[in-house]
């Protein structure tokens, strides 16, 4: 066993250990505020531990078999979250060709060029040749009957469910003096520092929050935001050992991946509200689809990707 495997079993351990604890709350919460299961704060928050308990599992079996089983497993997650966001978007038989194209050439292109190290390719397949082919694809197939919108919620499926978030397990690629293997590590970080926190702002949030952030769309709050930017302060510097990162820049780091997170839940908040349906998908009874699940892990993946290629790799 190495010694990165033997930390992501630590980290395991660790993770069950938060959830264990987190479940015994819970439980008291629930008995006391929710004994017959009719305050949705205290269910929501139980429905959330649960879930996080497969989270913990699979992505601990990923993280352990390598790069192989991360491409996989959020190869995987590309292709739910795209299939939840296209299905609720205006499409018509001018697009089909488009999304035979996007499922079948564009998203496994995206992973595979992550595979093999093309940070290059992988850097530009979406936001270049993707978003320039594909309308010429439906336009010549179908011009007109909303053409901009189609093309324009296309593209967002593109960015946001393939092109960030393929960006988790892009970090693999990253070539950083004397952590090269280690750096899968950078992937655990990244999912813990933003489901531990946003569960610690969704709580705070919901029971003490009162000044709203985006009360047209978004039930977040400032209170909730304040505990969650904390939280994530705390995990960054206790877990700054699996980094190559100094303590304080740990820390640093973590409240950038919650902040641009938290952003970004908003923003796929307003985008539901706006396509008129309460979740991306039926995933999870009361949670919604895989979009709901990883809706800050996408906006937060490029950031944290490009912040330390920028200052750690070479």
């Amino acid at each position: 066993m190495t010694q990165t495997d033997a930390d992501l079993l630590l980290l395991f351990a660790g993770s069950c250990l938060l959830l264990v604890l987190a479940s015994l709350v819970g439980m008291v919460l629930q008995s006391q505020l929710s004994p017959n299961t009719d305050n949705p704060t205290v269910e929501t928050y139980l429905t959330r531990v649960r879930t996080w308990w497969v989270m913990v599992l699979l992505m601990t079996l990923a993280l352990l078999t390598g790069r192989i089983g991360i491409v996989v497993l959020f190869l995987f997650c590309s292709f739910a979250a795209l299939r939840e966001f296209l299905t609720l978007t205006t499409k018509t038989k001018g697009d089909h060709m488009s999304l035979v194209a996007i499922f079948y050439v564009v998203l496994p292109a995206q992973y595979v060029m992550i595979w093999l190290g093309e940070s290059g390719l992988f850097s530009i397949l979406i936001p270049v040749y993707a978003f320039l082919l594909l309308p010429i694809v439906s336009v010549l197939r179908q011009p007109d009957q909303k053409f901009l919108a189609r093309v324009s919620e296309t593209q967002w499926a593109l960015m946001i469910c393939v092109y960030c978030l393929s960006h988790v397990p892009a970090l693999l690629t990253l070539d950083i003096p004397g952590y090269q293997n280690r750096v899968v590590l950078l992937v655990a970080f990244l999912v813990l520092v933003v489901q531990l926190s946003d569960l610690m702002e969704y709580y705070v949030g919901r029971r003490f929050g009162r000044r709203s952030i985006a009360p047209r769309v978004s039930p977040k709050t400032w209170e909730g935001v304040g505990a969650g930017t904390l939280t994530a302060a705390l995990i960054g510097f206790v877990l700054n050992w699996i980094t190559p990162f100094a303590p304080h820049e740990a820390a640093l780091m973590a409240i950038a991946i919650f902040l641009i997170g938290s952003g970004g839940s908003v923003v796929l908040a307003a985008i539901k509200r706006d396509l008129g349906v309460r979740d991306w998908g039926h995933l999870i009874p009361g949670q919604g689809g895989f979009v709901d699940k990883m809706d800050s892990a996408i906006f937060a993946a490029p950031v944290f990707y490009h912040l330390t290629a920028y200052f750690w790799s070479v």
